[in-house]
């Protein structure tokens, strides 16, 4: 438990840090967009925004997965973080089709954009985002809402790249469509990945078992161990992304029930599925059946 408060208080650190840059850069992209006029850097500002949110929230659940279970709630805030991805993923998939609209309308209605202000608050943007990246690199892995935010940050960079590239363009090449170009690059950045992180927390709220997971070779390395006979209503679900649990019915030869075998089979199920599998499941309930009332309650229901 210690190493999963040092995980998480690292996490929260990190997304601190982050969002104080992340906060720093929305401020000067919303004066950037007043100043430019350009949709690029406005979309950019907004998808900050939707980021400085989705950070926030980020923060406030790395908190609440802190807090112990407690009364009725016995697995305590574990599942905050999949809420919060949720919604920062609903955000942005509204920011990405506004992007989109917008694009395709002034594509064909350019207007006048200032090629090196815009350069300007692109490069602020893009140094901001690339210090972010490397904050959150070397933990984006620890939870669905750090690879979350680490996501942002490489699209944000991303968006911040076709602004710079928008502005030179604009700058030296007087093709005004670069910008409306560039905000619908940053669109077609922001809808995939919304998706993609709705998908996930959709299938953790809809308890869908982990996708790495092969639940046909759990059941048969169960089924191979010593005295077990049978599995049956085995369930893998998810607290949240790094938290799977398992529950399993096991009909074990009678005679376990009497020699002794029951607690030894427990203990090897349950080191069998922390270590075997390369997603580890180290919270699993098991109910053992006895070969004869299992085959009693077969033929009751037959």
């Amino acid at each position: 438990m210690a190493h999963d408060h040092s995980h998480t208080s690292g996490s929260r650190r990190r997304l601190a840090i982050v969002f104080g840059i992340v906060l720093v850069i929305f401020v000067f992209q919303v004066i950037g967009s007043i100043m430019t006029g350009s949709l690029a850097l406005l979309i950019d500002t907004g998808h900050n925004s939707v980021d400085l949110i989705g950070i926030g929230i980020a923060l406030f659940a790395a908190t609440l997965v802190r807090k112990p279970p407690k009364g009725q709630k016995t697995w305590g805030f574990r599942r905050a973080e999949v809420l919060a991805a949720g919604a920062q993923a609903t955000l942005l998939l509204g920011l990405g089709v506004y992007s989109l609209i917008e694009g395709i309308r002034r594509f064909f209605v350019p207007p006048e954009v200032p090629g090196p202000e815009l350069m300007l608050f692109g490069a602020v943007g893009l140094v901001g985002n690339i210090v972010s990246i490397i904050i959150l690199s070397s933990s984006k892995e620890q939870s669905l809402n750090l690879r979350a935010a680490f996501l942002e940050v490489i699209a944000d960079a991303l968006g911040s790249v076709a602004v710079i590239l928008a502005a030179v363009s604009i700058w030296l090449f007087d093709w005004t469509r670069a910008d409306a170009v560039a905000a619908l690059f940053i669109a077609a950045l922001i809808v995939p990945r919304a998706f993609s992180i709705l998908k996930e927390t959709g299938s953790i709220l809809l308890e869908v078992a982990p996708r790495e997971l092969d639940l046909d070779k759990v059941k048969m390395h169960i089924e191979g161990v010593e005295h077990v006979q049978e599995v049956h209503d085995l369930h893998v679900t998810r607290i949240d992304s790094n938290l799977p649990v398992l529950t399993a019915h096991v009909v074990l030869a009678d005679e376990c029930f009497y020699d002794g075998h029951a607690p030894r089979i427990l203990t090897a199920l349950q080191e069998c599925l922390a270590e075997h599998f390369k997603v580890a499941i180290e919270h699993s309930t098991f109910q053992f059946d006895r070969a004869k009332d299992a085959a009693r309650e077969t033929h009751t229901h037959n």
